[in-house]
């Protein structure tokens, strides 16, 4: 499974950190709050580190080639373990935190052959239900202080002192390590939700990380020393592109989020972090997007209704003034300029403050940003850049930038990078005509882990079929307009294919005749359902019915684990007659018409995300 970048230009990660290294050694890289305050680690400190660390794993027996786990919330040591299992020569296989269900975890780590897992205290409990699940796993090293450890566990302190025993008889064939790594050698696996239970394992070589770290800066230019504050979970390949790997090819900073003991508590620290760090860059994803702006509205309403209703005029203001972005003050537009920036002076400015004063702006990834709310956070002086790409593409294919953006758009794309835009046939499709979008790059992916089927079926002639609709307009700007296929989009960008969900439901069930799984970027997924009605029961009962057959695939039911319930739906509409070739819901190879179907309950598709549509008996299932 070899991607084709060259490697006449050698251009590792390590390649990448030891080139920084060497420009700011003393420079501060990251920061982390300790003991009541933001400290800094300096990058030439953040090397000792990972090389003592990825030492203390060799000395462990862990060898070049082999794969190792991090299972943590986003830490100084996540990125210093990543650092040293690639000097340690090994692959990183980053977990999701939001893993809860012990067969996830448990499918990942048996199937990507994990042979060490780094943890943090949070999450130890997790791999100590499993471990005896598996036989590869050799080591659990734990980066907080536990107490006590268990077999097999070992604290992160201990394999750094036992790496710098280890470095003075062994530190020229360890360093020797870290430089014999090439391009196409597998920096991580970075596994994403499949249409089967069993999810996909990302492949992503070094070559992929460092060409998308360069294509990614001809779109943005970050000064030395600027400081990005990550909210984001670590594991996944957005927040290393963008989140660190771009900053250290920039000399910049990186800060992670105060930990707290829950998960409700590390997002309280995040205002109170945000004005302590004072970024300048922040990566979001839509849902914290509208957070942030609730809790910044919130706090005007506090002002009283005048100062609302001078903020709301403001906000008018400075959205008529802005446009589209790339026609920001332009023609009759300036004229609103000198009231636009005393509503800036006396309103927006303070806002600012909230998030530090000096954030320059957000990078959005995941799902698509509303319209809406890149006009607003364009309006208060901090703009939301609204970027697109997918794990496979490693992941940054088009982004909007401070020189060149358009609201609504995803952007232009990353240099150099080819894209079409084909339809179901394949057939190359003109400017402003939506249709797959396809991608080829050094960034696309060299497989997926041990799946040569998937593989094929998405990389052809090294052309990345992304299964997502958009289109391309002659200024260079990406629209990306949902799912070309039938993914289901979370709230949070990530995508899942319904269709085998939908079959189990329709071939375990004697009441569920047929469905269609929704999720459009949305809180949760919906159902419509044509449920069998001839089957002896009506009203509470028929909705009852439904819901537990759905249940069965949840908590305890008797099929949980299969799928992950947030795919599951939260609430259903039954259909008002069932789906067919005549109502043109069904095509004559008998496979559904998403498109038909979304079309025709559009309405009550809508209802269904209401407090009223989630409740299961709802007017819809009740008449």
């Amino acid at each position: 499974m070899k991607n084709e970048a060259s490697n006449i230009h050698k251009r590792t990660l390590l390649d990448l950190f030891e080139e920084s290294v060497a420009k700011y050694s003393e420079k501060p890289f990251l920061l982390e709050k300790k003991d009541g305050e933001f400290r800094p680690t300096s990058y030439s400190k953040t090397r000792l580190l990972a090389q003592q660390f990825g030492a203390g794993l060799c000395s462990l027996g862990f060898k070049k080639g082999e794969n190792a786990s991090i299972l943590a919330e986003g830490c100084n040591m996540w990125i210093i373990g990543e650092l040293a299992i690639f000097y340690a020569g090994g692959i990183n296989v980053p977990l999701s935190v939001k893993l809860e269900e012990s067969s996830d975890l448990t499918f990942r780590l048996i199937h990507a052959d994990v042979v060490l897992i780094m943890v943090s205290e949070r999450q130890l409990p997790k791999i100590r239900a499993i471990k005896d699940k598996l036989p590869l796993l050799k080591t659990v090293i734990v980066f907080d202080p536990v107490n006590p450890l268990e077999s097999g566990e070992v604290s992160s302190e201990n394999i750094i002192e036992e790496g710098k025993s280890y470095l003075k008889d062994n530190y020229s064939d360890f360093l020797n390590i870290g430089k014999s790594i090439r391009n196409d050698d597998i920096a991580t696996i970075t596994y994403t939700s499949g249409t089967t239970a069993d999810p996909k394992g990302v492949v992503l070589t070094h070559r992929n990380y460092t060409a998308n770290v360069e294509q990614s800066l001809t779109c943005m230019t970050i000064p030395e020393g600027y400081k990005n504050f990550i909210i984001l979970p670590l594991d996944h390949c957005f927040a290393h592109v963008v989140g660190f790997y771009i900053m250290i090819a920039r000399g910049a900073i990186v800060a992670t989020v105060q930990q707290g003991r829950t998960a409700m508590e590390t997002l309280k620290n995040i205002p109170q972090n945000i004005q302590e760090v004072k970024p300048n860059i922040i990566l979001s994803v839509p849902a914290l997007a509208k957070s942030f702006r609730k809790n910044i509205e919130n706090s005007v309403k506090s002002k009283g209704k005048a100062t609302w209703k001078l903020y709301n005029f403001a906000l008018k203001l400075a959205y008529i003034y802005n446009g589209e972005g790339w026609d920001r003050g332009r023609g009759w537009r300036l004229l609103l300029y000198p009231l636009k920036s005393l509503f800036d002076k006396i309103l927006f400015s303070k806002v600012r403050l909230a998030m530090g004063g000096e954030l320059d702006f957000f990078v959005g990834g995941g799902a698509l940003l509303d319209k809406e709310l890149q006009r607003f956070y364009y309006a208060i002086g901090i703009p939301m850049y609204q970027g697109y790409g997918l794990s496979e593409a490693t992941p940054v294919i088009s982004t909007n930038t401070p020189d060149k953006h358009k609201l609504g758009s995803s952007g232009i794309l990353v240099k150099p990078l080819e894209i079409r835009i084909l339809d179901s046939e394949g057939v190359e499709l003109p400017l402003g005509v939506p249709g797959e979008i396809v991608v080829k790059g050094e960034n696309v992916m060299a497989g997926y882990w041990k799946n040569q089927k998937a593989t094929n079926e998405t990389i052809k002639n090294g052309w990345l079929y992304t299964g997502d609709m958009g289109y391309m307009t002659k200024e260079g700007f990406l629209y990306v307009k949902g799912r070309f296929k039938s993914l289901l989009i979370g709230s949070d960008g990530e995508k899942y294919a319904p269709e085998e969900i939908e079959e189990m439901l329709v071939s375990q069930s004697r009441i569920i005749q047929q469905v269609m799984l929704y999720n459009n970027q949305s809180p949760y997924t919906i159902a419509i359902i044509t449920p069998d009605r001839g089957a002896g029961l009506d009203g509470k009962d028929l909705v009852k019915a439904v819901w537990d057959e759905i249940e069965k695939y949840k908590g305890r039911g008797i099929y949980a684990g299969m799928f992950p319930e947030r795919w599951l739906p939260a609430a259903f509409i039954f259909t008002s007659e069932p789906f067919s070739e005549q109502n043109r819901m069904i095509n004559s190879t008998m496979k559904m018409v998403r498109g038909k179907v979304e079309e025709r309950y559009r309405e009550e598709i809508a209802f269904a995300y209401t407090p009223d549509g989630k409740n299961i008996y709802n007017r819809y299932n009740l008449t």
